[in-house]
């Protein structure tokens, strides 16, 4: 009996799920051991232990925003392949989106409590650059992908020298975000206009002051 293909709506109901999962639990990863497991923290004062509170919950929100606009791309990319990529990729991002909340419970912080609209903004967003087409956007998330990656550097010249654990996810983060950025640009993702590329950060600097306090 041959494969039944996903209808449009059977996607929607799909992306609900997952937006569920995001916001308010833990949705399904790769099944990768959290690169943090094999650290231990020296103590950290409470203003140590503030920022890496702060820092953490910014990456969590990014996660979050990358999870959507991951789902975004696949709920309007035409190309299967393509579809199949933004899905792939996504899985990753939850596995990050793990390793930070677990991080953040062990610190004593929380997520954003501005979540949900990080994630219905970034849906809509994901959703209408893969309307333009697959090769805008590939070149969209391989420049949101570029982006994260200067970011993590960032926090991890931030990040207290004794905060061993956070500094392991943020490695791994790194990585994995480097490679799917290199991905989407080998699989025919287009550069974006310099415009765009200052609008992304614009938005991205929003978010990240917003959610290092709430």
């Amino acid at each position: 009996m041959p494969e039944r293909q996903l209808t449009f709506f059977d996607r929607c109901i799909l992306q609900a799920d997952q937006a569920l999962r995001t916001i308010f639990a833990e949705p399904v990863g790769s099944g990768r051991a959290n690169p943090a497991q094999s650290d231990t923290d020296e103590p950290l004062s409470a203003t140590e232990k503030a920022e890496s509170i702060s820092l953490m919950r910014i990456n969590h929100a990014g996660e979050v925003c990358a999870q959507a606009l991951y789902q975004g791309q696949a709920l309007t990319a035409r190309n299967r392949e393509v579809r199949q990529q933004m899905e792939s990729a996504a899985i990753e991002e939850n596995d990050h989106l793990a390793w930070c909340r677990q991080r953040l419970n062990e610190l004593g912080g929380h997520t954003s409590y501005l979540n949900p609209v990080w994630y219905g903004g970034s849906l809509m967003i994901g959703a209408a650059t893969g309307l333009l087409g697959d090769r805008w956007s590939l070149g969209f998330l391989a420049e949101t992908e570029h982006q994260v990656v200067k970011h993590l550097e960032g926090h991890l010249q931030r990040l207290p020298e004794t905060d061993r654990r956070s500094r392991a996810i943020l490695r791994q983060m790194r990585e994995d975000e480097a490679h799917h950025k290199h991905t989407a640009l080998a699989a025919g993702g287009q550069q974006l206009p310099g415009l765009v590329k200052k609008l992304m950060g614009t938005t991205s600097r929003i978010m990240t002051r917003t959610a290092y306090r709430i």
